[in-house]
């Protein structure tokens, strides 16, 4: 009888054939599949987390029609609902809905794992020669495309997320509250609440029991006292504990796009703490670009350089530790999640406050990139190329790479 690996795939009567004769049994070869899909689109889904959903879609509804369209948009609103790298848990999804619990462990950790593992080649070559001239002129290209790729994303997303007057008034709180100092997770969770107040004052108004004026005092309800909360600037003492830790709380909070995780890294590993320098920042960015898979794996650079391996592998699971919990807390919950206005409203105020903060932060970003008139130009015609022709980024960061080594040359 030919085996599992002989280039084809088995019909689900050879998959009950072989069972009756001793192979493995369906969930084996279930989980098989999943491992296989997902170590191959961990190698080779560049483009970010819109292209890996796209992938994705390609290939379990169209091509091996392990659910129907409606299945998998249903999982893929499940997603945007709990914080965490929404690629990454649309794959734990999938895996689960494929082989059960078994596959959700098996299709998480096959599309982090190659992500990973190119990450950690990358960090260990830049803290080998990253001083060397050609890493420096391959990251000067690099960089400005990555500004371009973080405002194409804020301009897709922020089309659909600023719904509405009241939305976009959010997002420039937001940009403000975090410009004056406000911890980006309390900005998050400042919008969310107050988007829930807000549309709770509706839906009650529609039923003439709002009492006269409270929006007005809703404005500065959960803002105010959030802002009493931010914490004061202090250096901390680097240790592994203290890594994992910041990474758990990192991937338990950051809602939408992974492009987040850079206001984050910025606020505490750069300004707060002191263990990471801007430049190094910018060139963990970049290579997360570079490679495929979740930008999620950033940490794995950032925990490389900070702590070798056992800080890459600390980094890494810290981070995507809670997209598996959240998967699997709330795949049941998600039908009445979907009914929820009070989780829609939530939901509103936290997506338009992650897009403020990917823009604060890539004004930051910005001034370290864009240098000279190269950058700015190379900024300049990869946003153009991004917005107008739809380029795949990952041609744009060859091109800047490119770019890079022939200024180098000059």
């Amino acid at each position: 009888m030919r085996g599992w690996g002989g280039g084809m795939e088995p019909r689900v009567s050879d998959v009950g054939q072989a069972e009756a004769s001793g192979a493995p049994p369906p969930r084996a070869h279930a989980l098989k599949e999943v491992a296989l899909l997902f170590l191959r689109l961990g190698f080779t889904a560049f483009g970010g987390p819109a292209a890996h959903v796209a992938l994705m879609e390609d290939e379990v509804v169209r091509r091996r029609r392990w659910l129907s369209r409606d299945e998998f948009l249903d999982l893929l609103g499940a997603t945007n609902l709990i914080p965490g790298p929404n690629s990454t848990e649309l794959a734990i999804h999938l895996g689960h809905r494929r082989g059960g619990w078994a596959g959700l462990l098996v299709a998480g950790v096959c599309f982090i794992l190659p992500a990973m593992l190119l990450t950690l080649g990358a960090a260990w070559a830049y803290v080998r020669w990253g001083t060397l001239p050609s890493m420096g002129g391959v990251l000067y290209g690099v960089k400005p495309v990555i500004i371009a790729v973080v405002l194409q994303a804020l301009w897709g997303l922020g089309r659909s997320a600023v719904k509405t007057r009241v939305l976009a008034a959010v997002a420039l709180a937001s940009v403000l509250a975090n410009g004056l100092g406000l911890h980006e997770l309390l900005v998050l969770l400042g919008a969310g609440a107050f988007m829930v107040l807000w549309q709770g004052s509706r839906r009650a108004a529609a039923r003439r029991e709002t009492p006269k004026g409270l929006g007005g005092r809703m404005v500065g309800g959960p803002l105010l006292p959030l802002g009493l909360a931010a914490g004061a600037t202090s250096a901390v003492p680097f240790s592994l504990g203290g890594l994992f830790l910041f990474f758990v709380k990192v991937g338990s909070v950051l809602y939408g796009s992974g492009y987040v995780l850079l206001a984050f890294l910025r606020t505490d590993l750069v300004e707060r703490w002191g263990w990471l320098g801007e430049a190094q920042l910018l060139d963990a960015v970049a290579v997360g670009q570079v490679t495929p898979g979740p930008v999620f794996t950033t940490a794995t650079f950032i925990g490389y350089v900070l702590g070798g391996v056992p800080g890459a592998v600390v980094a890494t699971v810290g981070i995507f530790l809670p997209a598996f919990f959240f998967v699997a807390v709330s795949g049941p919950l998600v039908p009445r999640l979907r009914r929820s206005w009070v989780a829609g409203a939530v939901l509103d105020g936290v997506n338009v406050a992650s897009l403020a903060l990917m823009a604060h932060v890539t004004c930051q970003l910005g001034r370290a990139a864009l240098v000279d008139a190269v950058t700015v130009g190379l900024a300049l015609v990869s946003a153009l190329l991004l917005l107008r022709y739809r380029i795949n980024s990952v041609w744009l960061i060859a091109g800047g790479a490119a770019v890079g080594l022939l200024r180098l040359s000059w």
